[in-house]
């Protein structure tokens, strides 16, 4: 394959496990090492478990806890920090306010969240220059949440080290724009189902905005797409992550590195899923990279700003922005892309 091809998933059947322990190295040489794993579980399947990650199980489990309290709340008490009251796209997300664009179902996603970005500079800041997270009154959910914010954020940063060096780049390639990303951590509530159907959505199908998403889930019901077009069972595995491919890491790399669709289907027991959604800094620009272009033959990926690709995507998700628009209180960035742009299906389609 030209390194100007893009990557086509293999028609794997279970996700392979990356130790990503190296990466924590003093040692260059070492941290090359797991960067070449990572590569190739990348370049096959575009979603892979990650372990060795370092991630105390203390803030793991102090992270459930709270969440847990927080949804079991009435109805009422959650809509107090409803997301639409907030001026930097946080709080509390109840069942059918996000409208995921999948085709196979027309009922609304079986699931609530509660979504928390940084201050500043916000998602919503080319529409709010002064906005601040949205907290419930617990303290405890605050302290421990944004531990394990901080902690992803952490994280994030020696992955997109990690990404540098798996595709041949310099290691600070990403990093250089890594210091107030609007990245966002997503706590998921899926409601228990006991009768569910293989129809019934948690989430459809879809591709994550960002570069990467660090994904923790509590319970079984997470599908990814293959490269023969099956859905897969994602099962627990533990002490591990679940790391998948997003729209900007595929732009940036010119299609090497694609974006997996995935969804959640028939959860039958109570679940929680904590997805970190990775980013670069509201400004960057987002641009295939020249090693992986043919001079010969122009990118298909248009240069995006990366925070301006976070705010379209979103606008077109959310009930409350979908109104917030329809009244001319927020618009489009220009050149917006449409849902559906990234990921396996458009190559397909292209």
């Amino acid at each position: 394959m030209s390194v100007f091809e893009k990557t086509v998933h293999k028609a794997f059947t279970k996700l392979p496990i990356v130790d990503i322990s190296l990466l924590f190295s003093d040692d260059l040489n070492k941290r090359e090492v797991a960067a070449s794993s990572l590569d190739k579980a990348v370049r096959e399947t575009g979603f892979l478990y990650l372990k060795g990650h370092q991630i105390a199980p203390s803030l793991i489990n102090d992270l459930k806890e709270v969440v847990k309290e927080y949804f079991k709340q009435d109805q009422n008490s959650k809509m107090e920090n409803y997301i639409g009251l907030s001026k930097n796209h946080s709080g509390y997300v109840p069942r059918g306010e996000e409208g995921f664009y999948s085709t196979d179902s027309q009922k609304p996603d079986l699931k609530e969240a509660y979504d928390i970005g940084p201050d500043s500079p916000s998602l919503m800041a080319r529409f709010e220059k002064e906005a601040f997270t949205q907290w419930p009154k617990n303290g405890a959910f605050k302290k421990n949440v944004s531990a394990y914010y901080n902690a992803m954020l952490e994280l994030s940063r020696v992955l997109f080290q990690g990404f540098a060096l798996a595709l041949k780049l310099p290691e600070n390639t990403f990093t250089q724009y890594l210091t107030t990303p609007p990245s966002q951590l997503r706590l998921i509530h899926y409601f228990d189902n006991p009768e569910a159907q293989e129809s019934d959505s948690g989430i459809g199908a879809h591709t994550d905005y960002e570069f990467f998403t660090i994904l923790l889930p509590t319970a079984p019901g997470l599908q990814v797409l293959n490269g023969a077009n099956e859905w897969i069972n994602v099962p627990l595995v533990e002490d591990c992550f679940v790391i998948n491919i997003g729209d900007m890491m595929e732009q940036v790399s010119n299609g090497q590195y694609v974006a997996t669709s995935h969804r959640v289907r028939q959860v039958k027991e109570e679940r929680y899923s904590f997805p970190f959604f990775s980013s670069l800094d509201y400004e960057t620009v987002v641009a295939p990279i020249s090693k992986f272009v043919d001079e010969q033959e122009a990118s298909s990926y248009e240069p995006i700003i990366c925070g301006d690709h976070l705010l379209a995507q979103t606008i077109q998700t959310f009930s409350y922005l979908k109104e917030k628009s329809a009244r001319g209180e927020v618009n489009l960035p220009e050149n917006s892309r449409s849902l559906l742009s990234f990921g396996q299906a458009a190559i397909k389609e292209g």
